[in-house]
C-alpha cells in the first residue's frame, strides 16, 4: 500500500524532526538531496528576511524594541509603544552591523503601528509584502526582531511557529491600544519583539508584531502572541506618511445578535452618515467594507482595520428588503480626546542590563496577564549597547533634525509638508494656471439634455443651467451659497476647484495633506489634500498614477453630505490638461453629468 503524500506544512515538519533525529546520530551528511535542499531553502528565506528587520532603540540606548523596512528609501514599521519613548528621533541597528539615525514619521496609536525613516541609505533590504487575509490556520511562520534587547550587536533573532488564529479581536485593556483583525502565532514572542516582522514561510511580511500573553510571575512566553495583519497596515500607510496622528473609524452605530443568530442594528446615531444612507434601529448588517457580517465579533475585526475618513461599502437587510450603500466613517475618538489619550499613554520600554535594580521590561501592552505588583527579575542580557549615554537620550545629528518639525497635533509636520508638495508637483505637470487670474467659462451639455454655461470669477461666480440661473458672491462666505439648489454648492467647489489649481495649496487657505483613500468605482487608493476657505472645508483626491484631481468634495458643515464632483476625460486645453466630465453629486443623488464643449481661460 502506498503512503499518503504529506500536506505541505506536515511535510516541512517531518523534514525539521528528520533532520533533528538524524542530526543526533550523526548522519545529517548523509541526507537526500531533496531534504538538504528543502532545510537550505527554509534558511536561505529566513536570511533574506532577516536582513529587513530593524532593532530600535532609544537615542541613548535606554530601551526600544523592534522594526521592518518596507521602501528602500528607509521607511520601516513599528509599533507606536515601541517608539513613544523615543520621541522623534532614535537609533535603529540592522543586520549588516550598521546603526542607522532614523525619525519618526506618524503614528496610529490605536492600531499600535508607527512609521518610521532611517536615514544613510537608499538601498536598504525591504520586506516583501504578503497577503494576511490569505493566512490560515496551521501556516508556517516565523518572527524576526530583537527580544529583550538581545540584538546589541544588530543580529536579529529568529522564532518560528505556526499561525495559530486569525481575525482575532482584542479590545482596549485600560489603554488606548485596541488591536482588530490580529494575527495568533505560537512562534516566541517576548519583550522587545513588539513592532518587528511576522513573516510567512516564504518570507512575505504578514503582519507586525505586538501584543504577547505572559505566565504572570515570570514573564514567560506561553506561546501566545498577536501581529497586526499587514492588510490593515497597507490601508493605513498613506495616512502615516502624512505625518498625521492618525485615527480609525467608527460606523456610528452598535450592534447585537439577534435570537435568530443575526447581526443587526441596536443603536445608530442620527449625525452619522450611516445614518444619511438610510442604515436604522433593527436593520440586519449583512456585509461590511466587501466582508460578509456573520458575528458581531467579524463586524468589530472588520471595523478596526479602516482610517478615519474612509468611505466603504455596507448592504443591510431591513424585512426583504436588501440595500447597498457607501458610508463615510467617522473617527474612534474626538480630536482632542485622541490628543490627550496619545500624551497619556504609558509604556516603559525593555531596559538593557543595568547594575541591579533593574526596571521591569515593559514593551508590550497590557493584556491582562501581567502582574504589575510583582515585578519579575531582569533577564541576564548582554553588556550594553555600543552607542549613547545611559540614562540620557541625546539630540538628533543635522541630517536628522532637517526632517524633524514640531506641530500641535501632528507626529512631525515635516512631513506632511513632504507629501503635500509632492503631490502638488505632480498636479502642476498638467499645467500652469497661475497666470490666468480671469473669468474662466465652462459650456456644454447637461445630462446630455440641454446646454449649460458656468462662469467662473474673482468676483462673481454664476451659472445658466436648464432648470435655473445662479450667482454666488465668493466675498461671502460660500456655506451659505450652495447653489444651484440640489447639486450640494455646485458653483462653489467649482470656485475652490479653480482657485486651488491657481493659487496651489500655499496660498489656497489652510492645507494639509490627509492621507489616501479610495473612491467609489474606481480602482486604488488616491491622495488626498485638505483645504479650508470662506469656512468651507474641501478635500482634493489625486491619482498618484497620474498627479490629475479625480475628485473633490465640498463640506459646508460638519455632519452633513458633501457636493461632489467627479472628473474624467481629461484632454488639453491651451497647453493645460482639463477635465471635459464632470459628474455632480449630493448625497445619494446625482445632479447631472457635465460634458464640457468649450474652456474659455482668461488670463
Amino acid at each position: 500500500m502506498n503512503a499518503l503524500p504529506l500536506p505541505p506544512g506536515l511535510a516541512g515538519l517531518a523534514v525539521s524532526l528528520t533532520l533533528s533525529c538524524l542530526a543526533l546520530h550523526g548522519l545529517a551528511q548523509e541526507l537526500p538531496a531533496p531534504v538538504q535542499q528543502a532545510q537550505q531553502a527554509r534558511i536561505d528565506t529566513m536570511a533574506r528576511a532577516v536582513r529587513t528587520a530593524v532593532a530600535v532603540f532609544e537615542s541613548g540606548g535606554n530601551g526600544g524594541g523592534s522594526g521592518v523596512v518596507i521602501t528602500p528609501d528607509g521607511y520601516a514599521l513599528s509599533n507606536f509603544h515601541v517608539v513613544k519613548p523615543a520621541g522623534t528621533y532614535m537609533r535603529c541597528g540592522m543586520a549588516d552591523g550598521t546603526l542607522y539615525d532614523a525619525v519618526l514619521v506618524g503614528i496610529d496609536p490605536t492600531g499600535d503601528v508607527a512609521l518610521i525613516k532611517l536615514l544613510g541609505r537608499d538601498d536598504f533590504p525591504v520586506a516583501e509584502m504578503g497577503d494576511s487575509d490569505q493566512v490560515r490556520v496551521g501556516d508556517w511562520c516565523f518572527a524576526v526582531g530583537n527580544p529583550f534587547l538581545l540584538a546589541t550587536d544588530f543580529q536579529p533573532s529568529v522564532s518560528y511557529g505556526i499561525v495559530s488564529g486569525v481575525h482575532r479581536y482584542q479590545p482596549p485593556a485600560g489603554t488606548l491600544l485596541e488591536y482588530t483583525d490580529c494575527l495568533q502565532t505560537d512562534a516566541a514572542i517576548n519583550p522587545g519583539n513588539s513592532g518587528g516582522p511576522l513573516f510567512d514561510a516564504g518570507g512575505r511580511l504578514i503582519g507586525i508584531n505586538g501584543r504577547c500573553s505572559f505566565e504572570k510571575r515570570g514573564r514567560v512566553n506561553v506561546g501566545v502572541g498577536y501581529a497586526i495583519s499587514i492588510n490593515q497596515v497597507k490601508q493605513f500607510l498613506g495616512h502615516l506618511r502624512s505625518g498625521r496622528i492618525v485615527d480609525h473609524a467608527t460606523l456610528g452605530a452598535t450592534v447585537a445578535t439577534d435570537e435568530r443568530g443575526r447581526v443587526i442594528v441596536t443603536d445608530i446615531l442620527d449625525t452619522s452618515d450611516a445614518y444619511r444612507r438610510g442604515l436604522r434601529y433593527g436593520d440586519q448588517l449583512l456585509s461590511f467594507g466587501g466582508r460578509a457580517v456573520t458575528t458581531v465579533n467579524s463586524f468589530k475585526n472588520t471595523l478596526g482595520i479602516f482610517p478615519r475618513g474612509w468611505r466603504v461599502p455596507v448592504t443591510f437587510r431591513r424585512d426583504t428588503e436588501v440595500h447597498n450603500v457607501y458610508v463615510r466613517l467617522a473617527g474612534v475618538h474626538a480630536w482632542e480626546e485622541l490628543l490627550a489619550q496619545v500624551e497619556q499613554v504609558e509604556q516603559t520600554p525593555v531596559t538593557p542590563p543595568a547594575p541591579p535594580p533593574r526596571p521591569r521590561p515593559a514593551d508590550a501592552p497590557p493584556d491582562g496577564d501581567s502582574d504589575p505588583s510583582d515585578p519579575p527579575p531582569a533577564p541576564e542580557l548582554p553588556g550594553p549597547l555600543p552607542f549613547g549615554a545611559p540614562g540620557r537620550s541625546e539630540p538628533p545629528p543635522a541630517e536628522a533634525a532637517q526632517l524633524i518639525e514640531a506641530r500641535p497635533g501632528y507626529a512631525n509636520y515635516y512631513f506632511n509638508t513632504l507629501n503635500r508638495d509632492r503631490v502638488w508637483t505632480a498636479c502642476r505637470q498638467q499645467g500652469d494656471f497661475q497666470a490666468l487670474t480671469g473669468t474662466w467659462i465652462l459650456a456644454g451639455q447637461f445630462s446630455g439634455a440641454a446646454p449649460f454655461e458656468i462662469q467662473l470669477g474673482s468676483d462673481v461666480l454664476a451659472g445658466q443651467f436648464p432648470a435655473s440661473r445662479d450667482r454666488v458672491d465668493p466675498r461671502i462666505d460660500l456655506d451659505q451659497q450652495l447653489l444651484p439648489h440640489g447639486s450640494g454648492g455646485l458653483l462653489p467647489a467649482l470656485h475652490l476647484w479653480r482657485r486651488l489649481l491657481q493659487l496651489g495649496p500655499q496660498d489656497f487657505g489652510e492645507t494639509y495633506y490627509l492621507g489616501t483613500v479610495p473612491l467609489p468605482g474606481r480602482d486604488g487608493l488616491f491622495d488626498v489634500l485638505v483645504g479650508t476657505h470662506s469656512v468651507v472645508e474641501t478635500h482634493f483626491m489625486f491619482d498618484p498614477q497620474t498627479g490629475r484631481l479625480a475628485a473633490l468634495e465640498m463640506y459646508p458643515a460638519a455632519n452633513t453630505d458633501p457636493c461632489e464632483i467627479y472628473f474624467d476625460d481629461y484632454r488639453p486645453v491651451e497647453e493645460r490638461w482639463l477635465p471635459h466630465r464632470m459628474t455632480v453629486q449630493a448625497g445619494d443623488t446625482v445632479y447631472a453629468a457635465l460634458v464640457i464643449e468649450r474652456y474659455e481661460l482668461a488670463p
